[in-house]
């Protein structure tokens, strides 16, 4: 027996697989389109699923479609939501630009689907373009599920992993409060800080980079659909588009809206384009906090030393008992690809001629994957590393206290150049700076105490 069954489209017959739920076009788009084998993400596609069941739900409430037709269509788009079609959806995401392929490639799928599963008084065969798509077309349906599966993530996922991650730190901070180590500017020793102002600083950081997401998803929540081809909303009921947002408001708890302007929405992805370009934003925060806290942890003998990272596996194939802080090489080689991503998106959001971009697929792929794997690595970050660190006390005031910088207090008691002396001196001789300002002034050892005390340097001012 034939493992094929002949599919026909206005470009004549083609050969699809037996058991593929979709069609001639998505055939004809994975036959031209053998370049990454990477397809499009799970959150895309359920976001997809989503806009076509609440296509079909809006199209029978304004008398559009036969509503046999569209609770068909509703319950097999919402099993494509819930992945029972993952493997069916098979287009390279180097495809179309303007998603064609695979806004048809869901319409076949689930007009195959919904004809398996519809009334037996549904008497007409449930047609991808006539039915599944009517209202619609690949220009406004894919901007609205990049814009729908993004903001999903960005709300399900990164924003509760941030959030997460800026409480660690915040934890972390307040358990070593009182550990003041030395300050670094140039990778040069520099006057103390706390712990906790270094990593409430990373908390700041945090907390900034939510706020940029959620002021960035005030465009993204903007929903092309309802433009149709060009903007014009062309063979589409007037209401369609705003109660298609009413509709995936309701489903999401999220407050979308029609598109202000249908041209804007369709024939740019500037939203999108806003919207990586804060994940940049993050996945440079977050590099530098990688980086921060793998040279802290540096050694353990020969490097700083100053905090111990959980040690969670091997790090050598051949030196035994080597760790190495892989969490933070982790989030760090995803800060490398997010930042990648960007440059995609932004050059992609530069590929819109009149009234379409026409490189939506690598714009949607990019996009959700910085939001997935930032999502991934900020809570693992959180877990794995931050949660579990600890804190090398004994080290750390032994390293503050020989810090010659720490003389910079002593400069309104003895002046800058006699606080230059004993710097030059401490650090020559490797002996703690306390020690060598009693030998050069005659400063009383409650004066040196107390100008020489890390803890109140932190606190700014001066020294009393």
């Amino acid at each position: 027996m034939s493992d094929y069954r002949v599919e026909e489209d206005s470009m004549g017959e083609i050969n699809v697989p037996k058991d593929a739920y979709y069609g001639a076009q998505t055939q004809r788009a994975i036959d031209n389109f053998p370049v990454s084998d990477i397809r499009f993400s799970r959150n895309f596609i359920e976001a997809l699923g989503m806009v076509k069941e609440h296509a079909a739900k809006v199209n029978a409430a304004l008398g559009e479609v036969d509503e046999g037709i569209a609770n068909a269509i509703k319950q097999a788009a919402q099993e494509v939501s819930e992945g029972a079609f993952d493997k069916d959806f098979a287009i390279d995401i180097f495809q179309t630009g303007s998603g064609t392929s695979t806004n048809m490639n869901a319409n076949e799928i689930i007009a195959r689907r919904a004809n398996e599963i519809k009334d037996d008084d549904v008497e007409v065969d449930i047609h991808p373009n006539d039915h599944v798509n009517y209202g619609q077309s690949s220009n406004d349906v894919i901007p609205t599920s990049i814009r729908l599966s993004a903001v999903l993530a960005v709300k399900n996922t990164l924003i509760p992993a941030l959030k997460e991650l800026k409480e660690e730190f915040q934890a972390k901070g307040n358990e070593f409060s009182d550990v003041a180590k030395t300050g670094r500017t140039h990778l040069m020793d520099a006057m103390p800080v706390t712990i906790k102002q270094e990593f409430d600083g990373y908390s700041r950081q945090l907390q900034l980079n939510i706020e940029r997401l959620e002021s960035a998803l005030e465009r993204m929540t903007e929903l092309p659909q309802g433009g149709t081809a060009v903007g014009t909303g062309l063979n589409t009921n007037p209401k369609f588009g705003a109660e298609m947002a009413a509709s995936l408001s309701e489903e999401t708890g999220i407050d979308f809206s029609e598109a202000e302007d249908h041209f804007e929405a369709q024939a740019t992805v500037d939203a999108p384009v806003e919207l990586s370009g804060q994940l940049k934003t993050i996945a440079v925060g977050l590099m530098k906090m990688g980086n921060d806290l793998r040279w802290m942890n540096s050694g353990p003998n020969s490097g700083i030393g100053e905090i111990k990272l959980e040690a969670l596996q091997p790090g050598s194939s051949i030196m035994p008992g080597k760790i190495n802080p892989v969490i933070e090489e982790s989030i760090t080689m995803v800060c490398a690809q997010v930042i990648g991503n960007d440059s995609a998106i932004t050059v992609a959001g530069q590929s819109g001629n009149f009234e379409l971009n026409v490189m939506l697929p690598v714009v949607a792929h990019n996009l959700l994957e910085s939001i997935t794997i930032l999502g991934n690595a900020v809570a693992n970050f959180a877990r794995k590393s931050v949660s579990r660190l600890t804190v090398n006390k004994d080290k750390v005031a032994d390293m503050v206290g020989r810090n010659p910088v720490l003389v910079t207090a002593l400069n309104p008691l003895i002046g800058y150049d006699k606080a230059s002396k004993i710097a030059k001196k401490a650090f020559k001789e490797e002996r703690p700076v306390k020690e060598v300002a009693r030998e050069m002034t005659d400063l009383s050892d409650e004066e040196l105490d107390e100008a020489l005390d890390p803890i109140k340097m932190t606190k700014g001012g001066f020294m009393e």
